[in-house]
């Protein structure tokens, strides 16, 4: 039952194979149902045009059966009298002789409805059928008499086959013996046109049917090349990302090790040696205590200006790794804390400047910009020679910037922009501003900024700004934002 309430979600591989197959089917389905429709419709005017001229040819033949019978006995009708009845029974036995053909005969009945000539059907001579209707209700005899009156006319109608007794559709032609009150005619069985029409329908119903088949056919192997493309493309891209996850994730615990092994440095190296000389002023005062020696308190002295420079150490420590500042007043002054300790350190002049902006950076923006300054920094002292850095962090309308520029070695020669490219440094700064939908940019310096050194741009997205309702309001323009001032709230935080 939860399987049946759950609703069903696609995956990536799902959405993109849905996203190719979807338009396509459509089209396809399209294109087939407009190539049928077509195909009908013009099957349907050559049907039609097939029909036609198979029916007035029979209807030529007809005319031309009555009019050669007629030739053949004019001579006895053209000069007989109305009444002359020998000569309407040599009429009647020429015209019950012409047969011709396995259902052909000509008819012939006087105007009031009584039957005079049925070669096929002789039970039907000498009777009337005024009033004979077929199967479909067609008048039969009193339209033929009609027509004959008006001269000549088709008529078409249901009338039973003289070789089966069943009935089928015939055309018959009669022209008028006005004279002798006779509508003479003959008739002939179409169902051999209707046969070729059903016979031409159906072929075009086959031909609609293979063409359906047909376009089905490219459809699925469509299809399948769609499946079979998006499945490589999706089985390449997942091995592509956990090759990709599996060298981040190297590289996530190499730059462990590497703190790690930094931080171990520094206690070692640091605050590891204070604390012994801590212990060995320590232990030499209280050496000096149990003898009663007055300089036992330059040791402990000693000692207690040791203690200190643990402490401070420990600050330092602690600050590379989260600076509280960060938290406490934002990026600004955790920035210029950052630039401050690097000049105290290096020697190296850092100018540092911000401007007051209404929107704030959220959390992650906060870290990611403070990481990649303190990298910049690393990068700097380490392998730049630069003797003067500027710093510079703002926000415009389309999101914040850190800009960072060093005037010294630059990456001019290929070894240095090789290790630049190749660094780890450079990785993390990359990928923590790709984690953000930002951008980093690694220049040399334009003309007015400088003949030489490295410029780095990374720039944040307005999606990463808060506004002024989601955070505490922003300080006052009109106050001092320049270097001395510590412990201001940092208005590009």
């Amino acid at each position: 039952m939860p399987l049946l309430t759950r609703p069903f979600r696609f995956d990536y591989a799902q959405k993109l194979s849905l996203l190719a197959t979807v338009p396509l089917i459509v089209a396809v389905s399209a294109i087939a149902v407009l190539v049928a429709v077509q195909s009908r419709n013009l099957a349907e005017r050559e049907i039609k045009a097939l029909e036609h001229q198979l029916l007035e040819a029979k209807k030529d033949e007809l005319r031309n059966y009555v009019t050669q019978a007629r030739n053949g006995f004019y001579f006895i009708y053209g000069s007989a009298a109305p009444d002359d009845q020998e000569a309407k029974d040599q009429v009647a036995q020429i015209l019950s002789a012409m047969i011709y053909g396995e259902e052909g005969f000509f008819f012939v009945y006087e105007y009031d409805g009584t039957n005079l000539v049925s070669p096929r059907q002789t039970g039907m001579i000498n009777r009337n059928w005024a009033g004979l209707t077929d199967s479909a209700g067609t008048p039969v005899v009193d339209e033929l008499i009609r027509l004959a009156r008006e001269g000549a006319g088709y008529h078409t109608f249901l009338w039973p086959k003289p070789s089966t007794g069943e009935e089928a559709l015939m055309v018959a032609y009669v022209t008028g013996f006005q004279s002798w009150r006779w509508a003479v005619g003959t008739g002939v069985f179409i169902d051999d046109v209707l046969a070729s029409v059903a016979a031409s329908r159906a072929e075009v119903e086959t031909r609609v049917r293979r063409t359906f088949l047909y376009i089905g056919g490219i459809t699925l192997m469509a299809l399948a090349f769609v499946f079979g493309s998006g499945l490589v493309l999706n089985v390449r891209e997942r091995r592509l990302a956990d090759a990709k996850l599996k060298r981040l994730t190297q590289r996530v615990f190499d730059a462990q090790e590497e703190e790690r092994g930094r931080v171990a440095r520094e206690l070692h190296d640091g605050i590891s040696q204070i604390l012994v000389g801590i212990r060995y002023a320590i232990d030499t005062a209280r050496r000096k205590l149990e003898r009663q020696d007055d300089t036992a308190r330059a040791s402990l002295d000693r000692g207690a200006d040791a203690l200190r420079l643990a402490i401070s150490e420990v600050r330092r420590i602690s600050r590379d790794l989260r600076p509280g500042v960060l938290d406490d007043l934002g990026l600004g002054p955790a920035i210029r804390a950052l630039c401050e300790d690097f000049t105290e350190r290096t020697g190296i002049e850092t100018d540092f400047s911000t401007v007051v902006f209404r929107n704030r950076l959220d959390q992650n923006a906060k870290i990611a910009l403070y990481r990649i300054a303190q990298e910049a920094l690393t990068n700097i002292e380490r392998h730049a020679g630069a003797t003067q850095v500027r710093v510079d962090l703002r926000g415009h309308k389309t999101g914040a910037t850190l800009w960072i520029m060093d005037n010294g070695r630059g990456l001019a020669m290929p070894r240095d922009a090789a290790r630049a490219s190749s660094g780890l440094g450079l990785r993390n700064m990359q990928e923590r501003i790709e984690q953000l939908d930002g951008s980093l940019i690694l220049r040399t310096p334009r003309a007015a900024e400088g003949p030489h050194g490295t410029v780095i741009e990374a720039h944040v997205p307005l999606t990463h700004l808060l506004s002024p309702a989601d955070d505490t309001p922003p300080p006052d323009p009109s106050q001092d934002t320049s270097q001395n001032t510590r412990r201001e709230k940092d208005p590009a935080a």
